[in-house]
């Protein structure tokens, strides 16, 4: 696990109850699936620590570079887009991963289903003139 000394307030606090209580948060990701991203950063090439929300596929996890609708993509997209190679902390356990960007067909599918789990990401997209990216984190060495 990495050091929190890098990390906003705002997200060391999540990360330290998610690390403290097996994968649960409370409030505001109470009950949502979410994820603890190991990404290297773009130009720091630093270990940078973002909780995510996620959504479960067949043997992957998509995540979403929302920022809560903001007019430009999270920091942790940058880096994986730089370097692909990450890690999850899944409730306790870490998992080495590949990050690529879903396209076409493939991140219409989840994107819809992630507005209807989850609709403040529909609230997101409203916010937005830029399309929020999907990004695909494979496990590694089974990337498809």
């Amino acid at each position: 696990m990495s050091d929190l000394s890098d990390v906003n307030e705002f997200n060391r606090g999540i990360i330290e109850q998610f690390r403290a209580n097996g994968g649960k948060v409370g409030p505001p990701f109470e009950g949502a699936p979410l994820l603890i991203l190991h990404s290297t950063g773009a130009k720091s090439g630093k270990t940078r620590l973002a909780p995510v929300v996620y959504q479960q596929l067949d043997g992957s996890w998509a995540v979403f570079a929302s920022k809560a609708g903001a007019p430009d993509n999270p920091d942790w997209y940058h880096n994986l887009v730089a370097n692909p190679s990450a890690t999850i902390e899944l409730g306790t356990e870490d998992v080495p991963v590949t990050a690529r960007v879903a396209e076409g067909d493939e991140r219409e599918a989840i994107w819809s289903k992630q507005k209807e789990l989850m609709p403040g990401f529909a609230e997101y997209e409203q916010k937005t003139d830029r399309t929020i990216p999907v990004v695909i984190l494979d496990r590694a060495g089974t990337a498809g």
